[in-house]
């Protein structure tokens, strides 16, 4: 019986210990990754916009920056799903804002729903982007006034400015590579 506790306890350790180890350059490219993303979004906002009117940065783009830099692989944080995604989302949110104006609980349930929907038949499921449609409802008022612009910006130009960056720090070492599956571009290259 001890035998079996033991031997449990060291599969258990090594399990553990497996799942728990520490891989510095991943993590150095995952905080500079991280850290120009947001870094470069949160610049050109400072610079364009007033302090108070802090656009280009949402909060939905951090959490796109812990799948696009931190979680390279996941089918979640690949350029359909971080795009499509976050755009699909962004004219939903809108779009159910500007239909029911005034019911903020109503809104909010409707644009995130009508959004996971959306991308599951897109196939662009990105969690992020949830969020992105809720925040279409309950940003500030500068937000819900730019209405489709919203999209544009700074939904899609901040989107944009990420992937690119992801594109550049994933690339730069051997041992990372994004976006996971290469062939999404290698098709519209072929037909252009």
């Amino acid at each position: 019986m001890i035998r079996k506790i033991r031997h449990y306890g060291r599969r258990a350790r090594y399990i553990v210990y497996q799942e728990t180890l520490v891989d510095f350059k991943e993590h150095l490219w995952t905080f500079i990754g991280s850290f120009l993303g947001i870094g470069i979004v949160g610049f050109l906002s400072s610079k364009y916009v007033s302090v108070y009117d802090n656009l280009f940065l949402i909060g939905s783009f951090g959490a796109s920056s812990v799948l696009i830099y931190g979680a390279i692989n996941s089918p979640l944080a690949q350029p359909r799903n971080l795009i499509g995604g976050h755009v699909i989302c962004a004219f939903i949110g809108v779009t159910i804002h500007k239909f029911l104006p005034g019911e903020v609980w109503l809104t909010s349930a409707l644009s995130v729903s009508l959004a996971i929907v959306a991308m599951q038949i897109t196939k662009t499921l990105h969690p992020p982007g949830g969020a992105t449609a809720l925040i279409a409802n309950i940003g500030s008022a500068k937000i819900q006034s730019l209405g489709y612009l919203y999209v544009l910006s700074p939904v899609l130009s901040g989107v944009l400015i990420l992937f690119a960056v992801a594109m550049i720090c994933n690339n730069a070492t051997p041992h990372r590579s994004y976006p996971h599956n290469r062939h999404w571009y290698k098709f519209w290259l072929r037909r252009y």
